[in-house]
């Protein structure tokens, strides 16, 4: 469990703070980085961000429900998005998935930034795969080396007839997330890997932004024989 009662997650975003501020309060952006595709995405979104909530537009701020409380700040020309997580709630048959929805909330504020900066409109689609082992996943995917590379990096990795390229997009004590040419606009993300602390579920979630039908089905088979893990 962490020691931070109440942790923070912190992202910087290359656009003004209110066009940040609209990805949080418009369902349609919303829809383009919270979460993966899911029959239950849109309720899941309705549920966080426009049901129980605390909000201050002015301010631009809000507390989803849950208690997780957002802020988006001008910092120069780009934004700031600060999370702050809730307290535990002292139920423990729900806190022992804090840590994991921390995790989760890391996940979501890079795509967030991934859809503003890059694919802002575009239609997004998610793949999700889990049950691959987190000691050995960054070697499968050819991406040891690149953990160690720094954000804004160019990368290339080839493993198990894969072959990827493209720019470090961020990396956090359990994350992995690296931009993929060859999708069009895409990221991948790598969760659950080792180091202190709590490391989450193991998965992989590859997004993509108006990938044609047939590409997208092909992304999903190729990586489905591979072995990426059980797709969701």
């Amino acid at each position: 469990m962490h020691d931070d009662p109440t942790p923070q997650i912190q992202v910087t975003v290359a656009a003004p703070a209110d066009e940040v501020w609209r990805a949080l309060r418009d369902r349609t952006r919303v829809r383009q980085w919270h979460g993966w595709d899911a029959p239950e995405l849109d309720a899941e979104i309705d549920s966080i961000y426009f049901g129980d909530i605390e909000e201050d537009a002015e301010k631009r701020t809000l507390t989803a429900n849950g208690g997780d409380r957002f802020a988006v700040e001008a910092d120069g020309d780009g934004a700031r998005v600060v999370l702050t997580r809730a307290p535990l709630s002292g139920d423990p048959a729900w806190d022992v998935y804090y840590d994991e929805i921390t995790e989760g909330w890391t996940t979501f504020l890079h795509q967030l930034r991934f859809a503003v900066e890059r694919a802002s409109g575009a239609r997004r689609r998610t793949l999700l795969f889990t049950g691959h082992d987190r000691a050995d996943v960054l070697d499968r995917l050819g991406l040891k080396a690149v953990a160690e590379l720094a954000p804004g990096s160019r990368y290339t990795a080839s493993a198990e007839g894969r072959d990827l390229a493209g720019e470090v997009w961020f990396r956090s004590a359990h994350q992995l997330g690296v931009t993929v040419d060859a999708w069009g606009e895409g990221l991948l993300v790598v969760t659950g890997l080792p180091g202190p602390g709590t490391a989450g579920t193991p998965m992989l979630l590859l997004s993509t932004f108006d990938l044609s039908e047939e590409a997208f089905a092909d992304l999903d088979r190729q990586w489905s024989e591979d072995g990426a893990g059980a797709a969701e």
